[in-house]
């Protein structure tokens, strides 16, 4: 099976908001790119929306503490240093630093008006 090439190796779904995409590679290090190392191991595809080759999108990752499979989009995770899900950041937000904190605290106040 040739990644390199955007076969589709499995389908990645989000367990926080249920989005679901086909991915075309796992791992810190998408294909047909040089000098592109991740930060995380991540699940990912081509951009179906751009003709070169080296361009990929980010589906997203497990959080680290949970393992479960979330999303990158804002209401699902967030990144710090590693991934993680926002049920674990509320869980231990006090171990997060204050800017998040506020971060989340104003997502919070948005919500419920």
């Amino acid at each position: 099976m040739d990644t390199s090439e955007g076969t589709v190796i499995g389908v990645f779904t989000c367990e926080q908001c249920d989005l679901s995409s086909p991915y075309t590679f796992y791992g810190q290090k998408p294909p047909n790119t040089r000098a592109i190392v991740l930060l995380e191991e991540c699940y990912g595809m081509r951009d179906p929306f751009n003709p070169e080759r080296e361009k990929f999108l980010v589906l997203g990752s497990k959080c680290c503490l949970c393992k479960k499979t979330v999303c990158v989009g804002t209401e699902c995770s967030i990144f710090y240093t590693k991934r993680f899900c926002l049920p674990c950041v509320r869980e231990h937000l006090e171990q997060f630093p204050e800017q998040i904190q506020m971060e989340l605290a104003k997502k919070k106040t948005a919500k419920k008006m």
